[in-house]
């Protein structure tokens, strides 16, 4: 049968740093949701992606616009205040908190977003935007804004967001770069449901609930300013997310979702072990010396990890709230700290599944969910092995294109 999920204490727990605990209306939504998700994780999997009631429960706390500014009715929250949150629902379901990240750190758009965008997107308190950042639309200039045609894939969400977005390169009429007079060349631009087009993609390995298809828009009309250059434009309002990390934000999200995954797997081995014996045994699992070490190691490496990225993301939005940019070693940091907790978080929960034995091998097992959706956070872009490099180069004094940081 499934583990049953451990009740809270006040300790601290496996993945959270007692000095950094909170408690919000939005975290206090997703601990009093998160037993109630995690019971239909199977269904949450099979549906390949998030029921809407599921969705709307989740909707009022605001925690799929968790970094929209004051000034549009957000939720007040820092980004430590989000992370957290999204790792509470990642514990609980790796999709549920992987849908959570990514519509959390699109709406850090709100903030270079120019009016009346900026409004009429983010200022809805039911918004949900999602979508992929890479070029892979064709924008044409035309009369009052561009003209757009595309195929994105990575769309994680999306069927439940209220607007789309999808990266473009400006072309001219014979399809080669043509960017405009005034530099706008890569777009992001946001398009309306009905331009949207979903395409069943997604069978994958893990975190098969999130929706991530492949999704096309043909010949959409965006209104002039209904787009976002990510890298290149100036924040449109002043406020702490303005002088943040915006990719390294995107990338915290990335790892505060595996590491609630990690957490939760330590978690499960820890209640299979009271009561699970293995085959010609008359002890229980948490006697094997072998699965004793196991645990610590995995719990020592998840709340080391979290303690990472707990310092560098306290350090930086100090730095942002005091209205001062964050130097590139804060945000060389920020990177190091996401891609190590994402990949550490993989290492945890093949860890808690080896130490599980047969038993993590059925579908009726989190601990192999766990371990599944680890393995493919391992693989987004903006965690994946290959982004050690360049904190590492930079660590080594090499020249170093820091505009990704």
């Amino acid at each position: 049968a499934p583990a049953r999920l451990r009740p809270r204490t006040g300790a601290a727990e496996p993945g959270r740093l007692e000095s950094r605990a909170m408690s919000s209306p939005i975290l206090d939504a997703a601990r009093e949701l998160g037993p109630t998700i995690a019971k239909r994780s199977n269904e949450i999997e099979s549906h390949g992606t998030l029921p809407l009631d599921i969705v709307d429960a989740i909707r009022p706390s605001h925690a799929f616009r968790l970094y929209v500014p004051d000034d549009l009715d957000g939720p007040s929250a820092s980004a430590w205040d989000g992370l957290e949150v999204i790792e509470e629902y990642a514990y609980h379901d790796g999709s549920t908190g992987w849908c959570v990240a990514i519509s959390a750190t699109s709406s850090l758009m709100a903030t270079y977003l120019p009016e009346p965008w900026a409004s009429e997107i983010y200022g809805d308190p039911r918004s949900i935007t999602g979508g992929f950042a890479a070029p892979l639309g064709r924008a044409t200039p035309v009369d009052g804004g561009l003209r757009v045609s595309g195929q994105w894939q990575w769309g994680s969400g999306t069927r439940h967001c209220t607007w789309v977005g999808g990266g473009c390169r400006l072309v001219g009429p014979d399809g080669k770069p043509a960017p405009r007079d005034d530099g706008l060349a890569f777009p992001y631009a946001f398009f309306e449901l009905d331009d949207v087009e979903y395409l069943d993609t997604w069978d994958v390995a893990g975190l098969g609930g999130t929706g991530s298809v492949d999704y096309t828009v043909t010949d959409a009309f965006v209104p002039e300013g209904r787009w976002v250059q990510i890298g290149v434009d100036q924040p449109k309002r002043d406020n702490p997310f303005g002088r943040f990390s915006f990719y390294g934000l995107l990338a915290l999200g990335i790892a505060a979702t595996a590491a609630g995954i990690a957490r939760r797997s330590v978690d499960e081995l820890v209640e299979l072990a009271e009561t699970k014996r293995p085959q010609g045994s008359s002890r229980p699992l948490r006697e094997r010396a072998t699965v004793q070490g196991d645990t610590a190691i995995a719990e020592a490496k998840i709340r080391s990890a979290w303690g990472f990225v707990a310092d560098t993301v306290g350090g930086a939005w100090e730095a942002a709230v005091e209205g001062r940019d964050l130097t590139d070693e804060q945000r060389r940091l920020l990177r190091l700290a996401a891609t190590h907790t994402t990949q550490t978080a993989a290492e945890v929960t093949e860890i808690a599944y080896k130490a599980a034995g047969g038993a993590a091998i059925y579908r009726t097992s989190p601990i192999q969910r766990c371990l599944r959706d680890s393995m493919v956070a391992t693989q987004h872009a903006m965690v994946a092995p290959r982004t050690f490099e360049l904190p590492g180069r930079m660590r080594l004094g090499l020249e170093t294109d820091t505009r990704q940081l």
